[in-house]
């Protein structure tokens, strides 16, 4: 995100003429007096839009420049066939799915379609769950997910809470935004078969690509088997595409074709279509910068919890939820972070559930989080300890030779008669003295060796008794050797018959035999 810093009064008050969500990008460029070039102020990092900063690939950008003019000159093909090259690449049955132009245009069909006179879901949460139902007259039942429980779902809470309002239409996000909560993929089941008498039951999943929990955690493949259960995913937040705006659902085949006829003929548009087409040359960068995300994740946790006084939540979406000091306005740190460090972030005040004491930060790549703790350090502390270091000088392009050729052949050369010195020879130079070490910056006095410590106690050696003298034995007279046998032993283990006659004198095998005695 490239604003120029430096005209920030018209953009800080753009956070206060929209209480419901942040001003985009193009607000903030129009108020900032447009992009920065040389010299015209500093890039600003975005912290605020939940955006995959690893995809698309160059690659695809590339493509798509390339494809501009076309883009832009011709209407897109039907959403029908947007959604079945869709399908194909997701092993989904085209008839289990709506495409929208965005997962908002789907809540909102799903708002006027399928949910009657109340909708329950946790909060804090996705805005527009809450403000478009409330917009059309629904009664929204909030149920307030515990701070101190880290804003985690109980889902057996839940339903009993569903069950006290009578809520007809249930709905949560997995992971939750802003706070990145994660429930299990059999969690969700069990909470589906618990509200299977509603009248709906919304699984919005748009950040689950982003967890690392589970190998699949979608439930996907569990809403099309049941008649009151809708799946939402959003690609744009998962390819980085917020500007172009498709999303799609998945449910049950007559759930999903009561959604699917309402929507317009042409509600996507000639880039949902190019992205859509161009995906399937490119699923392995889009898992690698799945991958990418989750290093970055566990990488910004930690560092954030390094700062005094920050509470750092678990998160499994592209974010991190966090609470600032005692005391700490979330709206002064965040205009002095854009006005003094060029940083955006997501101050959560005007959620419902949350307060200015929270911030949701974008997950993104290191040279980013260092300006980020740049910023807070800085303004929250009022010192550098956490500032990233000097960026080191760009290294100069070397301009590119071209190839060598292989050398010719030179002729031999003579060598030349030596040359006679024209001056005197060089008298030897003066030896220079070596400088001194130099002295360290921060001296410390080393103190002499301790003398060793005296023993507590001294041993003495304990006398020895005087040998006593021993009386004489008497030794018996020896007894003649008796002459050796002519015959082996008996053998008491079956011996070969090689070895059945054996002349005197030869070694015995112990393999074979023992002596019986």
């Amino acid at each position: 995100m490239t604003v120029a810093v430096g005209v920030t009064g018209h953009a800080t008050e753009l956070f206060r003429a929209n209480t419901a969500h942040s001003p985009s990008y193009f607000a903030l460029r129009r108020a900032a007096g447009g992009l920065s070039s040389s010299g015209g102020g500093r890039d600003i990092v975005d912290f605020c839009i939940p955006c995959n900063p690893y995809f698309p690939s160059p690659a695809m950008y590339d493509k798509l420049q390339e494809s501009m003019r076309d883009i832009l000159t011709y209407y897109p093909s039907s959403t029908d066939v947007i959604t079945n090259e869709l399908c194909s690449l997701l092993g989904l049955n085209p008839q289990t799915v709506a495409m929208g132009n965005g997962s908002t245009e789907l809540i909102t069909w799903i708002d006027h379609l399928l949910v009657r006179e109340s909708l329950a879901i946790p909060i804090p949460t996705f805005g527009r769950w809450t403000d478009q139902p409330m917009e059309t007259g629904k009664r929204v039942d909030m149920f307030l997910l515990p701070e101190a429980a880290g804003f985690a779902l109980d889902p057996a809470a839940f339903v009993a809470f569903v069950r006290a309002r009578g809520s007809r239409t249930a709905v949560i996000c997995n992971p939750n935004n802003p706070d990145g909560g994660y429930l299990p993929k059999h969690a969700v089941v069990a909470l589906m078969d618990a509200l299977a008498d509603l009248d709906l039951v919304v699984i919005d999943e748009s950040f689950l690509d982003f967890t690392d929990a589970e190998v699949w955690p979608s439930v996907a493949s569990e809403a099309v088997l049941r008649p009151n259960v809708i799946v939402l995913r959003s690609l744009g937040k998962n390819f980085g595409l917020h500007g172009i705006r498709f999303g799609y659902l998945v449910a049950n085949p007559a759930l999903a074709g009561k959604v699917r006829r309402m929507l317009p003929k042409w509600n996507l548009n000639s880039f949902a279509e190019a992205v859509v087409f161009m995906l399937k040359d490119h699923r392995e960068e889009y898992a690698q910068s799945l991958r990418l995300v989750s290093r970055d994740r566990q990488e910004m946790l930690w560092q954030l919890a390094a700062l005094p006084g920050l509470t750092v939540y678990p998160s499994q979406g592209n974010f991190v939820f966090v609470k600032l000091p005692d005391g700490v306005d979330g709206v002064v740190l965040r205009d002095r972070l854009l006005a003094e460090h060029g940083v955006l972030v997501r101050e959560c005040g005007n959620k419902l559930g949350s307060s200015s004491r929270f911030m949701r930060l974008v997950v993104r790549p290191q040279p980013d989080v260092q300006r980020l703790l740049t910023g807070l350090s800085t303004v929250l502390y009022g010192s550098t300890w956490y500032a990233a270091p000097s960026p080191a000088a760009p290294v100069q392009e070397q301009p590119q030779q071209p190839p060598q050729t292989a050398p010719q052949q030179l002729p031999q050369i003579q060598p030349a008669p030596p040359v006679q010195p024209a001056m005197p020879p060089a008298q030897p130079l003066p030896q220079i003295q070596q400088a001194p070490p130099p002295q360290p910056l921060y001296e410390q006095s080393v103190a002499p060796p301790p003398a060793p410590p005296q023993p507590v106690y001294e041993v003495r050696p304990v006398p020895q008794p005087q040998p006593q003298p021993q009386p004489q034995v008497q030794s018996r007279p020896q007894q003649p050797e008796a002459p050796a046998p002519e015959t082996y032993p008996a053998l008491t283990a079956e011996v070969p018959a090689a070895f059945a006659s054996v002349p005197p004198g030869t070694p015995r095998p112990a393999l074979y035999w023992q002596d019986a005695s």
